[in-house]
């Protein structure tokens, strides 16, 4: 099974189209949970139990973990053991490097700490990206167009009659002969999105910027997904893990993910009802 089957697989078979960013800032942990012996882990194992019906991946950002040090690996580490085999595992690294290099943080990412896939700077070009792609059941999802304000400052540049993003998106067709790369493509960009969908309709795009961010969710579901309505992974992170910051952290967090999930499958129940009646 290539990863853009599993992908779409696994979203079949749990309803959901739902990821939830382990970005864990150790400052915003509920106040009960500053005196446990392992308040992150402890944070992680709780938010995995609340949720972990209700997602179709989970994506923890490598820098959080990096910060908290030696330390922070082992969290990572153990973090990635509490999810379900039947859940993606998103490693959000950003990595981009030469093909030496960028080897390396393909044997760290996946075969040492497992990942079943990893997001991916594609500035350097195929060679940084190439060692990632060896195995057909490991994803990248590289970035496109991504959610912050600053991407205008580059990913929009016009190179000869397109912006750069589009260059991007059109080099990544190209070099997906396994059939394992995605896009990242930002919830707050849903013109472009319904575009770069149109390039690559068999493609996992990751779509971030739907919470605090404040991306249009019915557009990233309407026009993210493919023809069957898969492959549109939406990711939230703040919105769920700090939904409350009292002794009921889990119990918000899945109320906030259940909230999303159930508000995603109907706007995909719609979406298909419209496309029954053209």
């Amino acid at each position: 099974m290539t990863f853009a089957e599993r992908v779409a697989s696994i979203q079949s078979s749990s309803g959901s189209f739902l990821c939830v960013g382990l970005d864990i800032d150790p400052a915003k942990l509920p106040g009960h949970l500053k005196n446990h012996a392992e308040p992150v882990l402890e944070f992680n194992r709780s938010i995995i139990d609340a949720t972990k019906d209700l997602v179709c991946a989970y994506k923890p950002n490598l820098a959080f973990y990096e910060a908290m040090g030696e330390n922070g690996w082992r969290i990572l580490r153990e973090t990635l053991r509490m999810i379900p085999k039947t859940v993606l595992t998103i490693g959000d690294g950003k990595r981009g490097d030469i093909g030496n290099t960028a080897a390396q943080y393909a044997r760290a990412l996946f075969d040492d700490l497992g990942f079943d896939s990893v997001t991916l700077n594609p500035y350097m070009g195929f060679d940084s990206v190439d060692p990632f792609l060896k195995n057909p059941e490991k994803g990248v999802f590289l970035l496109a167009l991504t959610s912050n304000e600053g991407s205008r400052d580059f990913q929009r540049l016009k190179v000869g009659t397109m912006p750069l993003y589009e260059k991007v998106v059109r080099a990544a067709k190209k070099w997906n002969a396994s059939n394992n790369i995605g896009l990242v493509v930002g919830a707050t960009h849903p013109r472009e999105l319904k575009r770069i969908r149109s390039l690559v309709p068999t493609m996992p795009i990751l779509i971030p910027g739907v919470g605090s961010q404040g991306g249009d969710l019915a557009a990233s579901m309407r026009d993210g997904g493919n023809a069957e309505g898969f492959l549109a992974i939406i990711n939230a992170s703040r919105s769920i893990l700090y939904a409350s910051s009292g002794t009921d952290f889990a119990a918000a967090a899945r109320a906030e993910a259940s909230r999303m999930r159930d508000h995603m499958q109907l706007i995909a129940q719609t979406e298909e009802r419209a496309k029954k009646k053209r």
